[in-house]
């Protein structure tokens, strides 16, 4: 399980990355619900508005799927997962749902859980890792496209998130 560096001025606890529990879906629904504002992205089109939101146990119990949690002191900070694309073929899976709080950000931890995603795809046997996002979330972007994600013209599947305007791919 990835964890944290020893403790220092700038992260003063350890945090983990596991995977989510029932008791930790009201938790991811706040974050997603702060987190997804700060960059405008509210409304239809965008995640935000997702029925999964307030279920992502459920949702993420689903065949081919995995959606893990940050966690720091016994809270949830963040969160990330993987699923099959809706309408797209049976090698690509989605990047779906991976948002931090601001007090997360900048500690490794995006890296970490990408990384754990990205396993848990390898896993499943997709060959192709898809995700969407939007201008403005440049830190994010940043790390996609260290991770070996390209970008791409225009939008795969049917997420139904048509508020997204940029589009990446990853050969797994």
């Amino acid at each position: 399980m990835p964890t944290s560096p020893a403790p220092s001025s700038r992260t003063p606890t350890a945090w983990s990355i596991r995977p989510i529990r029932p008791e930790d879906d009201a938790a991811m629904a706040a974050v997603i619900r702060t987190v997804m504002p700060e960059f405008g992205a509210c409304g239809s089109g965008f995640a935000i508005s997702d029925p999964e939101v307030d279920w992502m146990t459920r949702a993420y119990a689903a065949p081919r799927s995995a959606y893990f949690v940050l966690e720091r002191d016994g809270r949830v900070l963040g969160g990330g997962g993987v699923a099959p694309l809706e309408g797209g073929d049976a090698g690509t899976c989605e990047l779906r749902k991976m948002y931090f709080l601001p007090e997360a950000r900048g500690l490794g931890a995006g890296a970490a859980m990408m990384s754990r995603c990205l396993d848990a795809a390898r896993g499943f046997g997709f060959a192709r890792c898809y995700l969407e996002t939007l201008t403005g979330m440049d830190a994010a972007m940043r790390l996609y496209e260290r991770s070996g994600f390209r970008r791409i013209d225009g939008p795969m599947g049917a997420t139904g998130h048509g508020g997204c305007n940029t589009f990446y791919l990853l050969d797994l």
